[in-house]
Protein backbone atom coordinates (compact mmCIF):
# COMPACT_ATOMS: atom_id res chain seq x y z
CA UNK A 1 0.00 0.00 0.00
CA UNK A 2 1.36 3.41 -0.93
CA UNK A 3 1.45 6.03 1.81
CA UNK A 4 2.74 8.94 -0.27
CA UNK A 5 4.50 9.75 -3.51
CA UNK A 6 6.84 12.53 -4.56
CA UNK A 7 8.16 14.13 -7.70
CA UNK A 8 10.96 16.58 -8.32
CA UNK A 9 10.70 19.95 -10.05
CA UNK A 10 13.25 22.14 -11.83
CA UNK A 11 11.33 25.27 -10.81
CA UNK A 12 9.83 24.53 -7.41
CA UNK A 13 7.87 27.79 -7.15
CA UNK A 14 6.23 27.31 -10.56
CA UNK A 15 5.43 23.66 -9.87
CA UNK A 16 4.00 24.39 -6.43
CA UNK A 17 1.74 27.07 -7.88
CA UNK A 18 0.68 24.72 -10.71
CA UNK A 19 -0.31 21.97 -8.25
CA UNK A 20 -2.01 24.41 -5.86
CA UNK A 21 -4.33 25.45 -8.68
CA UNK A 22 -4.70 22.11 -10.48
CA UNK A 23 -5.41 20.01 -7.36
CA UNK A 24 -7.80 22.44 -5.66
CA UNK A 25 -10.82 21.10 -7.61
CA UNK A 26 -9.97 17.64 -6.25
CA UNK A 27 -10.08 18.89 -2.65
CA UNK A 28 -6.31 18.82 -2.17
CA UNK A 29 -4.12 21.63 -0.91
CA UNK A 30 -0.72 22.15 0.71
CA UNK A 31 -0.92 20.56 4.15
CA UNK A 32 2.82 20.61 4.89
CA UNK A 33 5.71 22.69 3.59
CA UNK A 34 9.43 22.22 4.21
CA UNK A 35 12.20 24.74 3.64
CA UNK A 36 15.87 24.27 2.85
CA UNK A 37 16.77 25.02 6.47
CA UNK A 38 14.71 22.00 7.58
CA UNK A 39 15.79 19.55 4.89
CA UNK A 40 19.39 20.53 4.37
CA UNK A 41 19.01 21.52 0.77
CA UNK A 42 15.60 21.23 -0.89
CA UNK A 43 12.15 22.79 -0.61
CA UNK A 44 9.06 20.62 -0.46
CA UNK A 45 5.29 20.94 -0.47
CA UNK A 46 3.05 18.09 0.64
CA UNK A 47 -0.44 18.09 -0.87
CA UNK A 48 -3.37 16.21 0.59
CA UNK A 49 -6.57 16.50 2.57
CA UNK A 50 -7.45 16.34 6.27
CA UNK A 51 -3.88 17.21 7.28
CA UNK A 52 -2.26 14.17 5.62
CA UNK A 53 0.16 14.86 2.76
CA UNK A 54 0.07 12.10 0.14
CA UNK A 55 1.67 13.85 -2.85
CA UNK A 56 4.95 15.75 -2.57
CA UNK A 57 6.64 18.18 -4.92
CA UNK A 58 10.23 19.07 -4.13
CA UNK A 59 13.02 21.11 -5.64
CA UNK A 60 16.21 19.45 -6.82
CA UNK A 61 19.52 21.23 -6.36
CA UNK A 62 21.11 19.51 -9.38
CA UNK A 63 18.20 20.08 -11.78
CA UNK A 64 17.64 16.36 -12.36
CA UNK A 65 13.99 15.40 -12.69
CA UNK A 66 12.35 12.16 -13.67
CA UNK A 67 9.14 12.00 -15.67
CA UNK A 68 6.28 10.25 -13.94
CA UNK A 69 2.58 9.62 -14.37
CA UNK A 70 0.35 10.34 -11.37
CA UNK A 71 -3.41 9.79 -11.37
CA UNK A 72 -5.52 11.50 -8.71
CA UNK A 73 -8.98 10.18 -7.84
CA UNK A 74 -11.82 12.59 -8.51
CA UNK A 75 -15.21 12.41 -6.82
CA UNK A 76 -17.11 12.90 -10.06
CA UNK A 77 -16.73 13.85 -13.70
CA UNK A 78 -17.26 17.53 -12.97
CA UNK A 79 -14.17 17.46 -10.74
CA UNK A 80 -12.17 15.89 -13.59
CA UNK A 81 -13.31 18.70 -15.89
CA UNK A 82 -12.46 21.33 -13.26
CA UNK A 83 -8.99 19.79 -12.71
CA UNK A 84 -8.29 19.95 -16.45
CA UNK A 85 -9.37 23.61 -16.73
CA UNK A 86 -7.44 24.57 -13.59
CA UNK A 87 -4.33 22.71 -14.76
CA UNK A 88 -4.33 24.49 -18.12
CA UNK A 89 -5.02 27.85 -16.48
CA UNK A 90 -2.08 27.22 -14.14
CA UNK A 91 0.30 26.82 -17.08
CA UNK A 92 -0.01 23.09 -17.73
CA UNK A 93 -0.13 21.65 -21.23
CA UNK A 94 -2.92 19.49 -22.62
CA UNK A 95 -2.13 15.78 -22.72
CA UNK A 96 -5.68 14.49 -23.12
CA UNK A 97 -8.95 16.38 -22.72
CA UNK A 98 -11.61 15.14 -20.30
CA UNK A 99 -13.52 12.16 -21.61
CA UNK A 100 -14.29 8.49 -21.40
CA UNK A 101 -11.43 6.06 -21.89
CA UNK A 102 -13.42 2.84 -22.51
CA UNK A 103 -10.26 0.96 -23.42
CA UNK A 104 -9.49 0.99 -19.66
CA UNK A 105 -13.08 0.22 -18.60
CA UNK A 106 -16.53 1.56 -19.55
CA UNK A 107 -16.75 4.21 -16.78
CA UNK A 108 -13.13 5.43 -16.87
CA UNK A 109 -13.41 9.21 -17.22
CA UNK A 110 -10.10 11.03 -17.15
CA UNK A 111 -8.14 14.11 -18.17
CA UNK A 112 -4.39 14.57 -18.55
CA UNK A 113 -2.21 17.67 -18.10
CA UNK A 114 1.57 17.95 -18.36
CA UNK A 115 3.03 19.91 -15.44
CA UNK A 116 5.89 22.44 -15.84
CA UNK A 117 8.44 19.59 -15.85
CA UNK A 118 6.55 17.38 -18.31
CA UNK A 119 5.11 14.97 -15.74
CA UNK A 120 1.82 13.46 -16.91
CA UNK A 121 -0.79 14.37 -14.28
CA UNK A 122 -4.25 12.86 -14.48
CA UNK A 123 -7.57 13.18 -12.68
CA UNK A 124 -9.85 10.17 -13.03
CA UNK A 125 -13.35 9.21 -11.97
CA UNK A 126 -14.46 5.56 -12.15
CA UNK A 127 -18.12 6.23 -11.40
CA UNK A 128 -20.90 6.16 -14.00
CA UNK A 129 -22.42 9.53 -14.80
Amino acid sequence: MIDHLGITARNFAASRLFYERALAPLGMNVVMALGKEETGGYEGAGFGAHGKPCFWVQSVPNGQVSGVHVAFAAADRAAVDAFYRAGLAAGGRDNGAPGLRPHYHPNYYGAFVLDPDGNNIEAVCHQPE
